[in-house]
């Protein structure tokens, strides 16, 4: 994931940053580096490829000046080169931007009929052009750089420097993290504290939608309506820095925040730069052809391989069975000839997932690993890997790495699909788009954050709950109870709706919260009817759905969470937000540990 450094000092810029930059690089990037001013101008120097050419460029061609701005790269938007390396920069303006921009095709049209030429294949050189656009109007740099922020769409972390202004910089989040650190008559941004650790102690994490206007001697915070706020001074020990919370009390927590940013950058390594075509597609398997697909996993990744079924078998037509792996291979089931088996494990360690894949191999099936540590033993095992690019997820219950899963096996169906010409070119284009919304959508669940911990209190003060859904809210169903049980110990249960009158109906009464995930789709008259038969038993209903679906049902609802409208198909992916945030918050009412709960371990390679 891209890599943001900022510093206003009182010393050379350049020696600092690059220092900084080699922090980050357990980020991974293909391109770095730097702008600085000096004597009023900006000068930039960027490389292709590791830090250490970047290095050797400044060996040869130096940079002056004590405030300046770098970047290391993870490709999203075009290759990975050093025209398409940050900084970008439009005359008095240079910027370093990590995330995505949604609108930016919309932006750079609009720039281009004004006369803007663009260098890069980014979608971060537009925040450059649309900012030097709005000064040569007239506007201030503050103002400028404001109205631009305001007119991007997507998940982002950005910082502005501007020609002739020698101590000031702006900065602003969206989705992605940003810390600013304090020093004496100085001061340093970072994408995380990590970076900024041998340079000060203390730091303060910029919230959800803050823009901030740095000087030497401080740093003006504004909230996402545009009000001054004062965000808390922290003091981060070197020490802790390293296993860093960026100033969340957990590391779940910190994770479930970074999935705006780790589903853009995920989304940009199976998508093709223009976002028209998947790319990271399993070579090893002849779709066209392919008889049946099995997908074996355990825990949340097998609820993950839940959701895929639908998608392969309604999308691409594709017969699929999706087992536990620690039930598959002592079944010893037929394997249809020629068939193919994903086996989905975050740590690609998996003993029950790693014994599935040998046993599919056995059997003579084509076997890929969706994994999250591209060296692990299914990666090396499996005829393909896929990697999710969820980053390191160090809280037990899996957060981030779920909705990585769901990415790349969301593109890998999207695939199959237009090789078995189950949907069209344009339906292909329809979906990718949608899962090109999914880091903004994501965050705007993210940003009912208040809300859900306040339903969590009903939760945190009972001993069993019910969760229900359809379609692929089943599967949500299924993983909201066992986040709900991993990390505050209460008995929960997650049901198809539909089967709620065969038998679990008799549970509903007044004290047992029934968590109902409707959004408004095709099935959501049907969940609905189910909803209603609750109500009417008594039941206490905590509605999560939309606009929509709220305003058809959510009157038998003792609660209801709003979410943001979303596409059909990425629904399992906004979802899982409020699901995760609804454990999290009843597992710190309740007082557990929610990053190590009792009992579990993050990856089991035992049976």
């Amino acid at each position: 994931m891209c890599g943001i450094v900022g510093v206003l000092m009182k010393k050379p810029a350049a020696p600092v940053m690059l220092e900084a930059l080699r922090r980050l690089e357990y980020r991974g990037y293909d391109s770095a580096g730097l702008a600085t001013l000096a004597g009023g101008s900006l000068q930039r120097r960027r490389a292709a490829g590791r830090i250490s050419a970047l290095s050797q460029l400044l060996d040869s061609e130096p940079l002056a000046g004590t405030i300046g701005i770098g970047h290391t790269r993870w490709a999203t938007h075009g290759a990975a080169s050093q025209h398409n390396a940050h900084p970008h920069r439009s005359g008095p303006v240079v910027v370093v931007h990590n995330g995505i921009i949604e609108n930016w095709r919309a932006l750079r049209d609009e720039l281009i009929a004004g006369g803007c030429v663009f260098e890069s294949e980014t979608d971060s050189e537009v925040i450059a052009h649309l900012c030097a656009t709005l000064l040569a109007r007239g506007l201030d740099p503050r103002r400028a750089a404001m109205e631009t922020i305001s007119r991007l769409v997507g998940a982002y972390a950005l910082c502005l420097l501007f020609e002739g202004a020698e101590d000031m910089m702006i900065c602003a989040r969206r989705g992605s993290p940003l810390a600013i650190g304090y020093g004496e008559g100085e001061m340093f941004v970072g994408s995380d504290a990590l970076a900024l650790g041998p340079l000060t102690d203390r730091i303060c994490y910029l919230a959800d939608g803050d823009c901030a206007v740095l000087t030497r001697t401080g740093a003006e915070v504004f909230d996402a309506s545009g009000a001054p706020v004062q965000r808390p001074i922290q003091t981060v020990p070197m020490e802790a820095v390293l296993v860093d919370k960026a100033g969340y009390r957990h590391f779940m927590a910190k994770e479930i925040h970074e999935q705006p940013t780790v589903a853009g950058y995920a989304l940009a390594r199976h998508l093709s730069a223009d976002r028209r075509h998947v790319v990271s597609a399993a070579a090893a398997i002849d779709w066209r052809t392919l008889p049946r697909l099995s997908i074996a996993a355990c825990g949340t990744a097998f609820y993950a391989a839940q959701v895929a079924k639908w998608w392969f078998e309604t999308i691409a037509r594709l017969p699929v069975d999706v087992e536990i792996a620690s039930e598959f291979r002592y079944r010893q089931p037929p394997m249809t000839e020629g068939g193919a088996t994903l086996v989905v494990s975050q740590s690609g360690e998996t003993a029950d997932t790693l014994a599935a894949l040998r046993y599919a191999r056995s059997a003579g099936q084509t076997v890929l690993g969706v994994v999250n540590v591209e060296n692990s033993t299914i990666a090396r095992e499996a005829d393909m890997a896929i990697p999710i690019h969820a980053g390191p997820e160090i809280g037990v219950a899996s957060t981030k790495a779920f909705t990585t899963q769901l990415i790349a096996l969301a593109c890998l169906a999207i695939h199959a699909a237009r090789s078995r010409q189950a949907i069209t070119p344009e339906t292909a284009a329809a979906l990718i788009d949608a899962l090109s919304s999914a880091p903004r959508l994501i965050a705007e669940a993210i940003a009912l954050e208040d809300q859900i911990a306040v339903a969590a209190r009903d939760i945190a003060e009972t001993e069993s709950a019910l969760f229900i859904g359809r379609g692929t809210m089943h599967a949500l169903a299924l993983e909201g109870a066992l986040k709900l049980k991993e990390l505050t110990y209460i008995h929960a249960e997650g049901h198809a709706a539909g089967e709620l009158k065969h038998g679990s109906i008799a549970l509903v009464d007044a004290t047992r919260p029934i968590i109902a995930l409707a959004p408004h789709d095709d099935l959501f008259e049907k969940t609905a009817s189910n909803i209603s038969e609750v109500a009417a038993r008594g039941g206490r209903i905590l509605l999560i759905t939309d606009r929509n679906g709220a305003a058809l049902a959510g009157a038998e609802a003792a609660r209801t969470l709003v979410l943001p409208e979303v596409p059909d198909f990425i629904a399992p992916l906004v979802y899982a937000i409020p699901v995760q945030l609804l454990a999290y918050h009843a597992a710190v009412q309740r007082g557990t540990d929610v990053d190590q709960p009792r009992n579990l371990a993050k990856s089991v390679t035992v049976e």
